[in-house]
């Protein structure tokens, strides 16, 4: 097979790359190694950034009749009462929004399969990458159950998450960060009539985050102490899920009817890296797999779809093979290093928050 640009990873900045770039007349193949799109437990919040974006490439009508939910409240809880809120701009009218990552690829999607130019596989890895005598990458190696093939491209593009495939074949650098914290999320029933907002509160000085979603659901987010998992998950839950509910007693009866377990939770490792090396000859990558950002303030999911936005308006079907990234890649480098240092302060200043009530 022979495409004008291979896409490895159909998440956001992925999927949208591949729709914005089949949209200019380019054959695009988008590759995904999950057989459905929009697993949980991802970020899933879009701030102002990512709302012009989907506005500006008309999707975002599609995304909201899928489902969104807009946050009207950040606020501050301790000791089971509220004592701080943040209320959003009235010019704006919310504080973020939360979009399944499900609905954000599915609009995407509905709109890029009505081009001819546009092809996705799924359930199918990227097992290696080729070169050509003078070191270009021309093409990738696919697997799709016991069926081998080999997909041309005139560029290949990494957007394959902060595990990324394709950064590790084509040996570009990657060196992480730990924040000093893991992350426990768990997905619950809301309680009726539950306003959208997200609530923090501070339990043993680490931020318990409550996120309301789309569709009727509670996301957790509880920071613990980094490489803390092991010891915590052989210890009974139950003082864990205590601390929980004296926190938000709202919740108590959700919670204790849907988190039985440590099974319950599934475990984040934090980490962030901004790469240095974002390409080689005939190949990039984007999104996560060069700048993995941290869950703190939404950020990663916004700055990723920003990646493909100002890619596809570089591209065209005429300097795909000779394009230069240079000013691309500096430029989104420079934010991505603004972002994660926003991120990091925004940790290091978390329970001054709290700071009223001492």
């Amino acid at each position: 097979m022979k495409v004008d640009i291979c896409v490895v990873g159909a998440g956001p900045s992925g999927t949208l790359l591949a729709y914005l770039l089949a949209k200019k007349n380019m054959s695009v193949l988008l590759i995904e190694r999950s057989e459905t799109i929009g697993k949980f437990f991802r970020g899933e919040h879009i701030n102002e950034d990512g709302e012009a974006i989907l506005k500006k490439h008309h999707l975002f009508d599609g995304v909201e009749e899928l489902g969104l939910l807009r946050m009207k409240h950040i606020e501050y809880w301790h000791n089971g009462e509220l004592f701080k809120t943040i209320e959003p701009d009235p010019t704006i009218g919310h504080l973020s929004m939360h979009v399944p990552q499900a609905n954000l690829l599915k609009a995407i999607l509905n709109e890029a399969q009505k081009l001819p130019n546009f092809h996705m596989w799924l359930n199918t890895i990227v097992s290696d990458l080729v070169q050509d005598e003078s070191g270009r990458y021309i093409a990738v190696k696919t697997k799709h159950g016991e069926e081998v093939q080999v997909v041309e491209a005139d560029l290949i593009v990494g957007a394959d998450g902060r595990y990324s495939t394709v950064r590790k074949k084509a040996s570009l650098d990657s060196a992480t960060r730990k924040h000093g914290f893991d992350l426990l999320w768990a997905r619950i029933p809301a309680p009726t009539n539950w306003s959208p907002s997200i609530k923090n509160a501070s339990i043993d000085d680490l931020q318990l985050a409550v996120y309301t979603q789309a569709n009727g659901f509670i996301q957790i987010g509880w920071n613990i102490k980094e490489g803390s998992y092991p010891t915590l998950h052989k210890e009974p839950i139950s003082p864990f899920i205590d601390k929980l509910i004296e926190a938000f007693p709202e919740l108590e009866e959700t919670v204790r009817n849907n988190i039985q377990s440590w099974h319950d939770f599934v475990l984040l490792d934090v980490f962030s890296s901004i790469s240095e090396e974002w390409e080689k000859e005939g190949l990039l990558c984007i999104g996560d797999a060069v700048h993995t950002m941290t869950p703190t303030g939404g950020y990663g999911l916004n700055c990723a779809l920003k990646d493909a936005d100002v890619l596809a308006e570089l591209l065209h079907k005429e300097n795909i093979a000779h394009v230069d990234f240079t000013n691309f890649i500096t430029e989104r480098k420079k934010e991505a290093k603004k972002l994660l240092a926003s991120q990091i302060e925004m940790e290091q200043t978390f329970l001054e928050n709290f700071a009223v009530l001492s």
